[in-house]
């Protein structure tokens, strides 16, 4: 602790029995150290670093809000079940698991919920295909297939794989 002159404008501001304190006060507070001045300014970092981290995110944001897989959640997903495996990592005892419960419990709704969400906004965008599309295009495949190939055992082979692929899904 660094003591001032009598009229430095860096006096520290609290007020004793005998007086304002002589002792510098620290980085942004008024105060010195002894008299709470570094809560002060630890709090001041504290906001300046969030406000720094906001602003070193807000390109990123902007950048993903113009993006064209605005309307994709999917990232949101994989980012998630990333997160949990992670936690799940983290876990090496039984014990750990059970005092990761609650966070992991929560991962896994915040996952339930977002896929239900993606599951919704690509079936109102058209995006998701029932069985009956697929199985029409399967058979559109193996139309193209068949003006191409003359050999029908083959064109016949051809056809059973794809329906058995497609009866795996």
């Amino acid at each position: 602790m660094e003591k001032v002159a009598e009229d430095s404008p860096d006096r520290c501001h609290a007020v004793m029995s005998k007086g304002q304190c002589w002792i510098k006060k620290e980085g942004y507070s008024n105060f010195c150290k002894m008299h709470s001045g570094h809560s002060k300014n630890n709090a001041i970092k504290k906001e300046a670093h969030k406000n720094y981290l906001l602003r070193k995110w807000h390109q990123r944001i902007a950048d993903k809000a113009t993006s064209p897989d605005i309307k994709s959640l999917r990232d949101e997903i994989g980012i998630l079940r990333m997160v949990l495996e992670a936690l799940l990592n983290n876990c090496n005892t039984e014990t750990d698991l059970i005092l990761q419960s609650a966070p992991i419990s929560e991962l896994v709704m915040k996952v339930d919920r977002v896929v239900l969400s993606c599951h919704k906004l690509e079936g109102s965008m058209g995006q998701l295909l029932d069985k009956a599309s697929i199985l029409q295009f399967a058979g559109n495949v193996i139309n193209i297939i068949a003006s191409e190939v003359e050999d029908t055992i083959i064109l016949n082979n051809i056809a059973t794989k794809i329906q058995g692929a497609l009866s795996d899904e």
